[in-house]
């Protein structure tokens, strides 16, 4: 029954989706360019299974072609599955431990499990489909036996590819692909038929109805040999006018035509798609997936890379092929050809996390000007104080995540329980010209996941005063402005973070505006209290802990000090395992209290996303917007939430693609019970008397004269070596600093 219901629900909205005709493209048809599933939504299911077919056309755009790669069993039934062999895709390996074989397959030993050596009811009656990509979910493996070619036609596709992958080797074994392929055009439809053998597709010319059938010639490595020319692919494609004879399209892997280089920057595109238009033969690109890394240029969207494809001054390709069919009918029917429309402001509020800190080091120059220039409504500074009182934007009063502090200061390391148990080299201990001689650095949230490489080390930091006049230059919508450790500050330091921002903003005369808006938060209450005189700020409670609920006493308490909470993506959405399970109901409770709720903190990288929003940052965002209902989202990509929100999908009320918000535990429930994991314990409700702080301490006297410290200077080469030679001492210091406060 969830089952159904879940599809159900899908079609319906689904079938809102209208075809834009309005819209022009780059296409060798002037059409928008098609979606091709491989093997249906295969990002999420094991390919070819029924969940996958049918996700594909409740989730696309409905003009989608579904791709079944074609392999033939030993009674000659067509079958849909990549590769030559099964033990990828399928758990053939277990039910048939002994049985593996090999074969020569186009010049290359093959060694596995193959189609033709078993009859169709072995297999239906014996194997089952599983994911064939690690990073992928395996909840959905063992659940769906192999699809035959009927099978997949069955559901009605709007659009149905064929792909025959290996015709020499299964001719070589006495089974005709071809044969197979002109049976199967007379029961049912066939629109595109590719293949990397020139000799299949001269074989099909003349038997197939160009009208209804379009025959598209696969291009697989550039180094890899054509069996009946046995000469290069990238060769071949120097003879367009002689592909055309025998193909009205080509399907080439997307670095044909934007090649990514070694650092994993693009490169200059290729003229291969203006080249083929020129001959009348479309192109499709292919090897489009939301979780393989692809080039630092998307920024980890990957609504981005089709873009990159289909939405440039230069040309369009006619298609792309896809294991992800949602995330591409997101960027053809939503964001391609807006460049043009002027952003509106937007609702929710796009509130950046150190500026665009995805991109650039964040709390930068850089970082700045790129989320202004990206949309973001509100950029943000959290005020971190230099020894000398300096107030300026960082992240955190650590300087050991986002500057190269540790080359140069890593003897002033120490522990600092009140702000964080490990150790760590804090701003309060450097002047602000001994900060100055750093470099930002650029955070990554993984390490096997980089962010703009390149610009690892760019931009400058920047002061308080510095970023508030950035903020009127640039006519930013409004500032928040974050104040952390105050009262630490002011007992243990004597450094007035209150007074020095209520200065600047004083200075800069945000108190006496009310063109931009000023948020001020902080995790502290009595901080919040000292900004109660100016009513044009909004107040705003950092709330860390993740909670199940906020109980109406918690809720009036926190009413006293703050307008608005911002609040984790946990407390909002429940997830287990990488898998959505609930809505809490957080938001509404605060809501109905008259405080505007911000999310915190999204990011686009996919493996911080579960596995319901499809790999694909935009699905999180419509959730927390569309589904749930927020005042605003905190990230590090304000672009990617720009696109989103400023998009005629999301603006209008008839748009030409859905992204819909997830419902929770529906991809969960597709699961049998007994393959699904384990409820998780209930999250605790939110608590007043962990909420409401004691006032601020009086700021300390406390008189640096009597311990100067010299400047250091910066780094040249000819010490770098002794830095990195001082590494092991230094790394062993902190462990001792670390170790000694534990025992105290």
């Amino acid at each position: 029954m969830i089952r159904c219901l879940f599809f159900i629900s899908l079609l319906i909205h689904s079938a809102l989706g209208q075809n834009s005709t309005a819209k022009k493209w780059l296409t060798l048809s002037g059409k928008r360019p098609l979606v091709i599933a491989r093997g249906g939504f295969t990002g999420m299911f094991p390919e070819s299974s029924s969940f996958a077919n049918q996700m594909t056309q409740t989730l696309s755009l409905p003009d989608t072609a579904t791709l079944c790669n074609l392999q033939l069993t030993k009674d000659g039934i067509g079958i849909c599955l990549s590769g030559v062999t099964l033990d990828n895709s399928t758990n053939i390996n277990l039910v048939f431990p002994k049985e593996k074989k090999n074969y020569t397959v186009n010049g290359k030993e093959v060694s596995g499990w193959f189609s033709l050596d078993y009859t169709s009811d072995q297999l239906f009656n014996n194997i089952s489909l599983v994911q064939n990509v690690l990073s992928r979910s395996s909840m959905f493996d063992s659940l769906a036996p192999v699809s035959t070619v009927e099978d997949v036609t069955g559901i009605k596709p709007a659009q149905f590819w064929l792909n025959v992958q290996y015709d020499t080797f299964y001719t070589q074994h006495k089974h005709s692909p071809a044969t197979f392929v002109q049976r199967a055009l007379r029961f049912i439809g066939i629109n595109y038929i590719s293949s990397p053998e020139i000799g299949f597709l001269k074989s099909m010319v003349g038997k197939v109805n160009k009208v209804k059938t379009k025959l598209i010639f696969q291009v697989l490595g550039a180094d890899e040999i054509e069996p009946t020319t046995n000469k290069k692919y990238s060769s071949l494609l120097e003879d367009l006018a002689s592909i055309k004879s025998y193909a009205s399209g080509i399907l080439v892997p997307k670095e044909y035509i934007l090649p990514v280089k070694a650092d994993k920057y693009l490169g200059a595109p290729t003229t291969l798609v203006s080249d083929a238009h020129k001959q009348g033969l479309e192109v499709y690109a292919s090897g489009f997936s939301n979780d393989l890394i692809s080039s630092y240029n998307y920024s980890y969207d990957p609504s981005q890379e089709y873009l990159h494809f289909i939405d440039n001054s230069q040309f369009s390709v006619d298609g792309v092929l896809t294991d992800f069919p949602p995330t591409a009918s997101e960027a053809i029917g939503c964001f391609a050809n807006n460049k043009q429309v002027k952003p509106a402001k937007g609702n929710p509020l796009i509130i950046t996390k150190n500026g665009a800190s995805g991109i650039y080091p964040g709390a930068t120059d850089l970082a700045y000007q790129r989320a202004v220039d990206d949309g973001a409504d509100i950029i943000d500074c959290s005020v971190q104080m230099s020894k000398d009182g300096v107030a300026f934007c960082l992240d955190s009063a650590d300087l050991m995540g986002a500057t190269t502090v540790i080359t140069s200061f890593i003897s002033r390391s120490t522990v600092v329980q009140e702000i964080q148990p490990n150790a760590g080299v804090f701003s309060f201990d450097l002047t602000w010209s001994e900060i100055q001689t750093l470099k930002p650095q650029i955070t990554t949230v993984f390490k096997d996941f980089p962010r703009n490489p390149a610009y690892k080390n760019s931009g400058k930091f920047v002061t308080l005063a510095e970023f508030l006049e950035f903020a009127k230059a640039k006519g930013a919508s409004g500032i928040l402005i974050n104040i952390q450790n105050a009262a630490y500050l002011a007992s243990k330091k004597g450094l007035d973070i209150v007074g020095s921002v209520t200065t600047a903003l004083s200075n800069a005369t945000f108190d006496k505006q009310s063109t931009q808006s000023v948020l001020i938060q902080s995790d502290d209450t009595s901080v919040l209290s000292k900004f109660k005189s100016v009513p044009a700020y909004q107040r705003v409670l950092y709330i860390e802990d993740k909670v199940g609920d906020a109980p109406k006493q918690s809720v009036e308490e926190i009413k006293k000090y703050a307008d608005a909470v911002a609040i984790t993506r946990a407390t909002i959405i429940e997830v287990t395992d990488y898998f959505t399970t609930d809505f809490t109901s957080v938001v509404e409770e605060f809501q109905k209290a008259n405080i505007s709720v911000y999310v915190y903190v999204l990011r686009n990288e996919y493996i911080t996303l579960a596995f319901d929003y499809f790999s694909d940052p935009i699905v999180e965002i419509a959730t927390f917007v569309t589904g749930i209902g927020v005042d605003g989202i905190i990230t590090e990509f304000p672009g990617t939430a720009s696109n989103y929100i400023r998009s005629p999908c999301t603006n209008t009320d008839k748009p030409e693609y859905n992204i819909l918000p997830v419902a929770p535990g529906s991809l969960l429930g597709l699961a049998p019970p007994e393959v699904q994991p384990p409820a998780e314990a209930p999250l605790p409700p939110l608590d007043s008397a962990d909420v409401v702080d004691p006032p601020l301490p009086p700021v300390a006297n406390i008189s640096t004269a009597s311990s100067p410290v010299a400047e250091a200077p910066p780094p040249s080469a000819s010490i770098s070596f002794a830095n990195v030679a001082k590494m092991d001492l230094s790394l062993m210091a902190i462990m001792v600093l670390s170790l000694l406060s534990m025992l105290n």
